[in-house]
């Protein structure tokens, strides 16, 4: 009895799952799949069936076993169609023997040959890499997103017909890295939010690009109409270009929730995430069924920005806290555990009272004292402790309301945010040594981190230890104010962190 093999592979999260699909005949009659399958790989059968009948293969009339190992791990969803199709045809000597041992196989058939796509191709392809198979076969929509590997050969198919061509003939097809670019389809332009509309609110914005310099959690405090939600929006368009680094953790996220189909290449620009105030827990979070990436993992290296941020229900707030501190997310269920990461800004917007007016001066409030208590204590003392800016936003006087001039734009405040993004990431260079590349701005610095970049003289150390004891400040507070005042040293080109910037970290620090 001769045994053939066909490889594919499964995500569970962002953990790649080799999976070798072995078929064997004998005598006899049926059909039989094991190896811990679920009902939609139990269903793959039919579906086998019908597309090779569609290019005219034969299917054995005798007894077919297909083992799919390891068998201890639950085989889930229809990504492995086209490999077990072609360990079918390797049984059937439709193909010739070793012929797929070099290839990794994932995808989805459709009931006329066709092949459908499928989540999570991106890090497979970069396990396949590691693995060290010579080239993947990929659904067409799904293997440009993988086009950017190095390594590994990527062959996007849209036929069971096609996988068999290239098995047969690898010299056949073209991996996707090397087809002709193709110029972007013509697509309706988005809205843009451009700091030069934004009237006054030079202390707001002299705060946000503070945040964006270092990646810092911002907090927006104003009445309404003042411009907290436009301002945020407009944060967007200051941030840095990401990292490879960044950009493929981001775009492996994206990959395993099934957002990168027919993109090509890796996500270059940092992801902006907004989600309403009526989210789940679990679409914040992430989970569910599938192991899907929440919405904190979704703005991975980009921006979280929770509009009316004491709207949201209080449970969805506090789960933020691990996360906000880990800059990942361990998710763990009875069917499975998964780690994401979550290196996001978080940034929030928020009335400072259930009127919204509270401390404008052209609107009276008719809230007691009491009732803005209530309203605040939403935010509880440790999710406020974790806000390293607290900006509050002041409504924006009428003559430069009316005013024609254009304020800075969004591009001249970028190009500083890069120079000392820039600097950040030159700083850091001795802690990615490893390769794996964890700190690209000082908000991301550790404990040991902190003592070793913001070293403080005797006398902003006497300045330090005034404030703590006038504003009670916790041991996180001190520390994200560190971090506040070392991104202000660098933005004044300053090696050194001195009584300024540390009192204007501490401003930002004290909400009105």
């Amino acid at each position: 009895m001769d045994i053939v093999r066909a490889y594919c592979a499964t995500s569970i999260g962002l953990e790649v799952v080799p999976v070798t699909v072995e078929a064997s005949t004998s005598r006899g009659i049926g059909i039989h799949i094991v190896g811990l399958p679920d009902s939609s790989v139990k269903e793959s059968l039919l579906r086998v069936i019908s597309a090779m009948e569609c290019y005219g293969f034969h299917f054995p009339g005798w007894k077919l076993v297909i083992n799919m190992a390891p068998a201890d791990i639950r085989k889930e969803g229809s990504g492995f169609d086209a490999a077990i199709a072609i360990a079918t045809l390797l049984a059937t000597k439709e193909l010739p023997p070793l012929s797929a041992e070099n290839f990794l196989i994932v995808g989805e058939l459709a009931l006329d040959g066709g092949m459908r796509p499928v989540s999570g191709i991106l890090p497979i392809a970069v396990q396949a890499r590691k693995l060290g198979f010579k080239a993947c076969i990929f659904p067409k929509d799904n293997a440009l997103e993988a086009c950017e590997i190095q390594g590994v050969d990527i062959f996007g198919v849209e036929s069971l017909l096609e996988i068999t061509q290239i098995l047969k003939d690898p010299s056949s097809a073209v991996p996707v890295s090397k087809l002709p670019r193709l110029p972007a389809p013509a697509s309706e332009k988005k809205e843009q939010y451009d700091f030069a509309d934004v009237k006054g609110q030079s202390y707001a914005k002299r705060g946000l690009e503070i945040a964006c310099s270092g990646g810092h959690n911002v907090l927006l405090c104003g009445s309404p109409g003042s411009g907290k939600s436009f301002m945020a929006k407009c944060m967007a368009g200051i941030l840095p270009p990401m990292s490879h680094e960044e950009s493929m953790s981001t775009s492996m996220i994206y990959s395993v929730a099934g957002k990168m189909i027919g993109r090509r290449g890796l996500i270059k620009e940092r992801p902006f995430r907004s989600p309403h105030h009526t989210a789940s827990m679990v679409s914040i979070v992430g989970g569910g069924a599938n192991a899907s990436p929440g919405e904190i993992s979704l703005a991975n290296a980009g921006i979280l920005y929770l509009d009316e941020m004491l709207e949201y229900p209080s449970s969805v707030l506090e789960v933020l806290r691990q996360p906000l501190e880990d800059r990942e997310i361990m998710i763990s269920r009875a069917r499975y555990k998964v780690c994401f990461p979550c290196s996001f800004m978080l940034v929030g917007s928020m009335n400072p009272c259930p009127c919204g007016y509270a401390g404008d001066p052209t609107h009276h409030c008719s809230c007691s004292p009491g009732a803005i208590d209530r309203y605040r204590s939403k935010l509880s003392g440790p999710l406020m402790d974790r806000m390293d800016l607290n900006i509050t936003v002041f409504p924006v006087k009428a003559d430069e309301l009316v005013s024609e001039g254009r304020a800075e734009s969004s591009a001249e405040i970028a190009r500083r945010v890069l120079r000392v993004r820039a600097l950040q990431i030159e700083r850091f260079r001795p802690e990615n040594a490893d390769g794996q590349g964890k700190f690209f701005c000082n908000a991301q610095m550790s404990a040991q981190m902190i003592s070793r970049y913001c070293p403080l003289g005797k006398e902003e150390k006497d300045y330090v230890t005034k404030i703590m004891e006038r504003y009670g400040l916790t041991g996180r507070g001190y520390s994200r104010m560190l971090k506040v005042a070392r991104t202000i040293a660098d933005m004044d080109g300053s090696e050194d962190i001195h009584i300024p910037h540390l009192a204007e970290a501490v401003q930002f620090r004290m909400m009105v």
